[in-house]
Parts: C-alpha cells; sequence; structure tokens
C-alpha cells in the first residue's frame, strides 16, 4: 500500500479518543512510509491526522476545493496541496490517488465521501479497501443501519465485503501486517 485516504471530520468531537486515534494513525501511517491523502484542512482530527503524520516525517498531500480555503483552514505546511475547482474534483482526486481508504469519526462530509466510495465499489468503478475505524462505537448505528439495509434486501452483496469495521488503530494496524 502506497497512499490510504482518510476521511475524518473537520471538528475534534466531543470525545477526545478520536482525536487519539487521528493522531495515532498519522503516526501508524508514516512509520509505515504511506502517503497519506487527506481533506487539506488544519483544524479538528482532518489537522491531527496530518500533523501526526507531518511530525513524524511522512508525506502528506492535502486536496481542498477553492470554496473551502477559508472555511477549513487549509493546512500551510504539507508536503503538497492541491486546490480543486469543485467538491466533486476533490472527491475524485481524493479516491484516484489512495490504494485504499480509512474513514474516522466525522460528521456529513465524512458519511458523503464514506457513500461514494462504497457506492463506487458497488458499482465496480474501483475495488479498492474501505476501512471505518469504529472508535468507541462511534459507528455503532451506522453498522446496525448496514445491516438492516442488508437484512431488508436493499445490497446486491453483504455490505462486510465493501466496508471492514475495526474498534482501533492498533486493530486496524495489526491488520494490515
Amino acid at each position: 500500500m502506497n497512499a490510504v485516504t482518510v476521511f475524518c471530520g473537520s471538528k475534534p468531537g466531543n470525545d477526545p479518543d478520536y482525536m487519539k486515534a487521528a493522531q495515532e494513525l498519522g503516526l501508524q501511517i508514516a512509520l509505515k512510509s504511506i502517503t497519506l491523502i487527506y481533506g487539506g484542512g488544519n483544524k479538528g482530527m482532518m489537522g491531527a491526522v496530518a500533523n501526526a503524520c507531518l511530525d513524524a516525517g511522512g508525506r502528506v498531500v492535502g486536496i481542498i476545493p477553492k470554496l473551502l480555503l477559508e472555511w477549513e483552514a487549509q493546512h500551510n505546511g504539507l508536503s503538497e496541496l492541491i486546490v480543486t475547482e469543485s467538491m466533486h474534483a476533490r472527491k475524485l482526486l481524493l479516491f484516484d490517488k489512495c490504494d485504499a481508504a480509512i474513514i474516522l469519526p466525522g460528521g456529513m462530509g465524512t458519511m458523503d465521501e464514506l457513500f461514494e466510495m462504497l457506492t463506487w465499489n458497488n458499482l465496480g468503478i474501483h475495488d479498492k479497501k474501505v476501512y471505518i475505524l469504529n472508535i468507541n462505537g462511534y459507528y455503532d448505528s451506522l453498522i446496525q443501519l448496514l445491516d438492516t439495509m442488508d437484512q431488508q434486501g436493499f445490497m446486491y452483496d453483504a455490505w462486510k465485503t465493501r466496508l471492514i469495521a475495526f474498534d482501533s488503530v492498533s486493530s486496524f494496524m495489526n491488520a494490515l501486517i
């Protein structure tokens, strides 16, 4: 694996373990010499994962649309910052530049990015792995919803073939080794 895209909140969330997980993931990505691809912001979990990777000597590529340059306060210390014309162009590059996607806790933007990756995977546009880090059960309700969608006949195949859940950064990293 050469590059991973990390989707997560541009806010820190209420549980300090979310920020800790973002920092631990950034560190581990750098230690494995994997390029971090992410949304380009310097706030919240996005900033935490990028800073931890950079602090450990990792390569970090941020991709941000013009619209969000001031809103997310782009990170000025990245290895590379790519500015796109639109959110759609941003998501396409976030997908194109990675070998896999990792999802940490986040809000509506994170859900949009997660489901776009899963939908593209489901349609056969790509077969990249999508990993969800269910820190302190943050995604329990989502996992329950996906199970319900499957049980009610709205899935073409089992969602667990498309989205692999882990409860911690360490369990995720151990599975990759």
